[in-house]
């Protein structure tokens, strides 16, 4: 086998859990073969690199292998290589995240107690 369908190369190396999720994810766009909209029917061949936007930053995908069976992890894992720009850009985004500060800390006290309600509406005037 020397080519492959796209959405049951995904299927197969795991990245989408059935291949009617992979086929909507490549029609909405979210998957690009060679920087370019592909289609679920169109044949990826080892060498390929595929971008899948599954979650921020996209994942860079180069084909390794292609296979007609959905197997297990480990083997699913072999049929692609992740590009060094890709990995880089997962780890900047995962230190960005990690550094970025808590949203729930800008909130001191947490929401005023009826008591504070009751002050905060005798200093308006109500």
């Amino acid at each position: 086998m020397d080519k492959m369908r796209l959405d049951k190369w995904l299927w197969a190396a795991r990245f989408y859990k059935t291949r009617s999720l992979a086929s909507q994810e490549i029609v909405k766009g979210r998957v690009l073969v060679n920087d370019a909209p592909a289609k679920p029917a169109r044949d990826v061949t080892p060498g390929d690199l595929i971008s899948i936007r599954k979650e921020n930053p996209p994942v860079q995908v180069r084909v390794l292998g292609l296979s007609a069976v959905r197997g297990p992890a480990p083997v699913a894992r072999q049929l692609y290589e992740e590009t060094a720009e890709s990995i880089a850009a997962r780890e900047h985004a995962s230190e960005m995240r990690r550094l970025a500060p808590e949203p729930a800390q800008a909130i001191a006290s947490g929401r005023p107690t009826k008591r504070d309600r009751r002050r905060m509406d005798s200093m308006r005037g109500k």
